[in-house]
């Protein structure tokens, strides 16, 4: 982890604008093309929840944005960011929060993922490890094809999370397209890191073989 500091006076400016203000956040919500990806993880019988978690980590990682976060008027950068996520139980109708270190090896990531995913089926949590702010909170929302979300948040401390949540996918002309909703911080997160954001993921779901091949696929 380290610290940021804005030289440039316009960005430090462009920081302090949106550090003030009360509803600091924005979010977007794009389709993504997932045919490919679908096709291969039921070819190699991957989990879909794990490797969609896999996969969205990855590509925010790759972005230093998405991987700063504030602490009063400071900025440090961390090293990795790791996915709290939303999954279904065994013992309730609400969800639990799973919390998985992140790898950059999917086999290690996926493996790691199904184990956590099934204790949460009978203990869940409703807990993130407080202090920390390493991460990023995901919710899935299969039963909607949705075209924006609204997140629930304490905006005093500061929260400088983003937040990830993918929706039901449906096939159109063809396609298999699903929902996509990214919030982040404004005062760190701008929407040209959105646009990264998007080119990068998009790119990873086109040609997953060689993404998950290159990254140590079982």
């Amino acid at each position: 982890m380290k610290e940021i500091v804005f030289d440039n006076i316009h960005r430090k400016k462009h920081f302090e604008f949106f550090l003030k203000m009360d509803q600091p956040h924005f979010g977007l919500t794009f389709l993504i093309d997932i045919t490919s990806f679908l096709q291969y993880i039921k070819r190699e019988d991957l989990p879909f929840t794990a490797s969609m978690v896999y996969i969205l980590s990855y590509t925010a990682n790759e972005i230093p944005a998405f991987r700063y976060r504030i602490r009063g008027e400071q900025v440090v950068e961390h090293e990795l960011v790791h996915p709290s996520f939303t999954v279904m139980t065994k013992v309730s109708d609400v969800f639990s929060f799973c919390s998985v270190p992140f790898s950059y090896s999917a086999s290690e990531f996926i493996l790691r993922t199904i184990k956590k995913m099934e204790e949460m089926e009978y203990n869940p949590s409703f807990e993130d490890e407080e202090g920390r702010d390493d991460y990023l909170f995901m919710s899935a929302m299969p039963w909607i094809s949705f075209t924006s979300v609204m997140h629930p948040m304490h905006y005093h401390p500061v929260d400088s999370v983003p937040r990830i949540a993918w929706g039901k996918y449906e096939k159109k002309e063809g396609k298999v397209m699903m929902p996509v909703s990214l919030q982040a911080h404004h005062a760190v997160v701008d929407g040209i890191h959105f646009g990264k954001f998007f080119e990068l993921l998009n790119e990873k779901m086109k040609k997953p073989e060689i993404f998950f091949k290159e990254n140590e696929l079982f």
